[in-house]
């Protein structure tokens, strides 16, 4: 406890508090930085091409760093239709690693090209993505061989490992793989703002894109007119609740059990994916399978863990979903060569690689402690374990430097018009964190998608009409029913 003031020296604080204050020297603001425009013929997955303009500007790779180097950023950007347009609406990307002018070429080329009657459309390509500049990859160098039994330890070990190397080779490849963290990420959004000389600017985002939306909204509150934001990921959930993913199967039960014929055949998912994984813990299978291209077989050895990963990239959405409880019945019935060669051809069929700005970003963003100690609670007994985020938080501290702090992860509050999409059978984020986070937003809203999922802007025109509404300053439906997936049964 600090001392209590004596009488002098409060008489000398309060003589000084009337006088006038001194003027504090403050430092200007740089100079925005400067963007080059070219003319860009924009190519979209279904042939539809649109002129547009592609724009460069350079950024400090790490601010916190005066001498890393300049790295350009890039976007395309799609002029608006509307003769009073709005503040600009800048994508962002998933991942981390998606690229904005990427997604725009993909299925969601119309809602782009939809949103141009409310504004400029920027398909921005965050720091190490897309068109932007990019670390050099990471090939790593003690890959798994052909026949390596693919176990917990055996992946966590490797990843552990292989990415620290590469960590320490970015640094030495003269790359300032510190600099590629969330809120430098925020601070490009925020500089091209200024290059783009507007106030304010829209954010629309999905999973990690809103990550970095948040991010933005809460050290840069002032420059966003409004946002949209789906498959929310909060400051603190780059780690996602084991508890909220077992509701989330709940929630697939109740599709199972509306359908006799499903229901009929599984009765009990969360049982049938339980037992298998405790079955290959306990024994795990080795499967004898020839690649292709391949002269001669292979044989692929794998436990539950492994098992775990498939399963964690397969509930993204419920196109994929419905196909889940048949490929654990087939597992149940120690059919096991599909996962075999899905592992094989995800973990040894090539060197694996990394990227540099993914894992950057994740490590960064990482978890505070109050958090962790509640997921190492739940993963013992949830369904996918501590699956679902795989690498994290399995190689959470390699980097320790890179951490942005629990000041970054604190809730925070927001006045900022946010509309928050949720789908109820979305297996990658979930509708009770996205309410938590949404609460702090005086002027949020939430729509809530029955049946949709994570990758939620194509899943049907009416998703795409709330988002265009939103910027337009209309209301938007709370709910909006998708039909429900249809099980794949034997």
């Amino acid at each position: 406890m600090r001392a209590l003031m004596g009488v002098s020296a409060i008489l000398a604080l309060l003589a000084a508090c009337a006088a006038d204050p001194a003027p504090v020297p403050s430092e200007p603001p740089p100079p925005p930085p400067v963007i080059a425009f070219e003319p860009y013929e924009f190519a979209a997955g279904n042939g539809t091409k649109v002129d547009a303009e592609r724009g460069t500007f350079q950024v400090r790779e790490d601010r916190a760093d005066p001498n890393s180097r300049l790295i350009n950023l890039s976007f395309v950007r799609f002029k608006s239709t509307s003769p009073n347009p709005g503040p600009p609406i800048i994508y962002l990307a998933g991942g981390p690693g998606g690229a904005g002018t990427a997604t725009a070429r993909g299925p969601r080329f119309s809602l782009f090209m939809a949103l141009r009657g409310v504004a400029d459309v920027i398909a921005f390509d965050q720091r190490g993505t897309g068109l932007s500049q990019r670390p050099p990859v990471c090939v790593v160098k003690d890959a798994p061989g052909a026949e390596e039994p693919l176990t917990r330890d055996s992946i966590v070990a490797f990843y552990r490992t292989e990415l620290a190397r590469c960590f320490d080779w970015w640094t030495a490849q003269g790359v300032a793989i510190d600099g590629y963290t969330t809120l430098e990420n925020a601070h490009d959004i925020e500089d091209l703002r200024r290059a783009l000389g507007v106030e304010t600017i829209n954010l629309w985002g999905i999973s990690y894109g809103s990550h970095l939306g948040l991010a933005m909204l809460k050290y840069h509150p002032n420059s966003v007119a409004r946002a949209v934001l789906a498959g929310i990921e909060g400051l603190d959930e780059t780690v996602k609740l084991p508890s909220e993913n077992d509701a989330y199967f709940a929630r697939v039960q109740a599709v199972i059990d509306a359908d006799p014929a499903a229901k009929a055949a599984f009765p009990d998912l969360a049982g049938l994916m339980r037992r298998v994984h405790a079955r290959l813990n306990a024994t795990p299978a080795s499967v004898s399978i020839t690649p292709s291209g391949a002269t001669a077989p292979v044989t692929v050895t794998f436990d539950g863990f492994a098992v775990q990963l498939l399963a964690s990239g397969m509930i993204a959405d419920p196109a994929s979903v419905r196909r889940l409880p048949l490929f654990y019945a087939a597992l149940d019935a120690g059919q096991y060569t599909q996962p075999a060669q899905l592992l094989y051809g995800q973990f040894l069929a090539r060197p694996p690689t990394f990227a540099g700005m993914p894992e950057a970003m994740d490590l960064a963003s990482g978890v505070t402690p109050q958090r962790m100690a509640r997921l190492e609670k739940e993963f013992a007994a949830a369904i996918l374990g501590d699956t679902l985020n795989f690498p994290m938080p399995h190689v959470a501290g390699i980097r320790p430097q890179i951490d942005l702090g629990d000041s970054f992860r604190a809730p925070f509050k927001s006045s900022v018009p946010t509309l928050f999409i949720s789908g109820t059978l979305d297996g990658r984020t979930y509708p009770a964190e996205a309410a938590a986070t949404a609460a702090a937003f005086s002027n949020g809203a939430r729509l809530i998608v029955e049946n949709g999922g994570h990758n939620i802007y194509e899943a049907d025109p009416r998703i795409g009409e709330a988002v265009v509404g939103w910027f337009r300053g209309e209301s938007v439906p709370a709910t909006i029913h998708f039909d429900p997936p249809k099980i794949t049964t034997p």
